[in-house]
């Protein structure tokens, strides 16, 4: 897994790429801190943690990418994640 730090890491995706700032669950602007990726097809991975069990019981099927943000109003972390 490699991580990016701030902005540098918003391309590093899966999917579309990630936004400088989300909307935090209080309302306040969450900032981006890092983004973690599973680019590598070596090693251990977040979906080999443990089983899919479906509705209920979702997780991760492929590699994936985290983006992790701060509320600067709360002082909340959220987490956005996509997978390959």
């Amino acid at each position: 897994m490699n991580i990016y730090l701030g902005e540098t890491g918003l391309d590093r995706t899966w999917q579309e790429s990630f936004k400088p700032t989300t909307e935090c669950k209080c309302g306040g602007e969450a900032r981006i801190m890092f983004v973690a990726i599973e680019e590598t097809r070596e090693g251990d991975f977040v979906c080999n943690l443990r089983d899919n069990g479906g509705e209920g019981d979702f997780w991760p099927h492929d590699a994936i990418a985290c983006a992790v943000y701060l509320c600067k109003k709360c002082f909340e972390p959220i987490t956005i994640i996509n997978q390959a």
